[in-house]
């Protein structure tokens, strides 16, 4: 799960991690009271919405004008900003060409900015552990930081047992080049960050920039957090962050069925059970030449009633001008799975090529229900003939 700037920056601040003063504001006069309250002389009008690459994005309405982050230098530009801001959309290269609309803002002080560093926390599933990454090259992308400049990352990985210690911390100031008082407030930022990390169970933890200050504070200016999913029951307070608005709905219908649900761009639909042959799946129907719509896994013991949801999901895509259903029936019965497939065909009104190949438990009773349905369904001998099947109906479909 993803949230909001301000949202991580409220989490990491309760664990004592620096960051400005600011608040988030729906409406730009709600903007103008939190500018009165922080007093100037300097703020930050920051677009919240799901996305990196808010400064340097260009909303829709105003695509030659200013980025969806700003600094102004009075109340009534922090108002005029907002209103410029709010209910717009906001496109950066994150977001893609649809854009998302900007419901929030946060509303922040402005800091004196003497540099820019990166202080980043996420799980590095080769070593199984916690890893700090900091690099000087602060402000950047991460990813063409390491492209362009892998020498200029550290990477520490945290043994679990002993957890981070100062001397992690110490060695993450020095490769920044902090001295004097910075390198105490950067070994107090980075214990901090990490606390916050273990604590809340969270999935990455990024600071770019983090910002040494004129004064020689040690800040976060922007803040991004992401958390185990698997996590959240244990953390009430941060599922109660979550922004449905910033997630696509198909998705969030999906979770609410226990399924594993992603859009992608092609147009044939993919329903398979297990997350590895879904991936084959794709793979296979590029190999052939189409575009998978998603990837849609439905689980090891997914019953009839959730099949027939997964396929509402996947032909409320209006790309999808085909289904490919893939199922190896281990703890699975191909007899359920088809007649799944049989009632939310009929109940759907399938208007699209629909392939279905069956494999393992019950996969003979199940080939039978599905050709005794009277439905035009495709069956398919194996993956490869499935696939073939599907991409050549639906170029003869379109």
């Amino acid at each position: 799960m993803n949230i909001h700037e301000y949202q991580a920056k409220q989490l990491l601040a309760k664990f004592g991690v620096a960051v400005p003063r600011g608040g988030v504001a729906y409406t730009p006069d709600e903007a103008a009271e939190v500018a009165k309250g922080l007093g100037g002389p300097v703020y930050v009008v920051k677009s919240q919405i799901h996305a990196g690459g808010r400064g340097a994005g260009r909303f829709t309405s105003d695509p030659d004008g200013k980025g969806g982050v700003r600094v102004v230098k009075s109340v009534d530009d922090v108002k005029t900003n907002a209103a410029a801001m709010l209910g717009h959309t906001l496109v950066t290269k994150q977001t893609g060409p649809a854009g998302k609309e900007v419901k929030r803002l946060y509303i922040e002080e402005g800091a004196d900015i003497k540099r820019e560093l990166y202080l980043g926390m996420l799980i590095d599933r080769a070593s199984s552990r916690v890893t700090v990454m900091a690099s000087t090259e602060g402000g950047m992308e991460i990813e063409e930081v390491a492209h362009d400049h892998p020498e200029k990352i550290l990477k520490l990985a945290i043994d679990p047992v002993a957890g981070l210690q100062a001397h992690h911390a110490r060695r993450v100031a020095f490769a920044l080049g902090l001295e004097g008082k910075q390198v105490g407030a950067c070994v107090k930022f980075v214990l901090a960050m990490y606390e916050a990390f273990i604590a809340l169970d969270a999935s990455i933890v990024e600071i770019n920039p983090l910002v040494i200050t004129g004064a020689g504070d040690v800040i976060a200016l922007d803040a991004k957090m992401n958390f185990d999913d698997n996590a959240l029951f244990r953390h009430k307070d941060v599922a109660e962050l979550r922004d449905e608005d910033e997630e696509d709905p198909l998705e969030i219908e999906a979770g609410r069925h226990e399924l594993n649900y992603v859009k992608l761009d092609g147009n044939i639909g993919c329903m398979v059970n297990g997350a590895g042959l879904a991936m084959a799946t794709m793979d296979i129907i590029k190999l052939y030449g189409g575009e998978p719509a998603n990837f849609l896994d439905v689980g090891g013991g997914a019953t009839k009633e959730r099949v027939t949801a997964a396929f509402k999901i996947i032909l409320a895509d209006k790309n999808v001008g085909g289904i490919l259903v893939n199922i190896f029936g281990g703890i699975m019965r191909c007899d359920v799975i088809a007649e799944g497939v049989v009632a939310a065909a009929r109940e759907v009104s399938l208007h699209v090529p629909l392939v279905v190949r069956l494999e393992g438990t019950n996969v003979d009773l199940g080939k039978k229900i599905l050709a005794e349905s009277g439905l035009p369904i495709l069956s398919a001998n194996n993956l490869a003939d499935a696939a073939e099947k599907v991409v050549k109906a639906v170029k003869e479909a379109a």
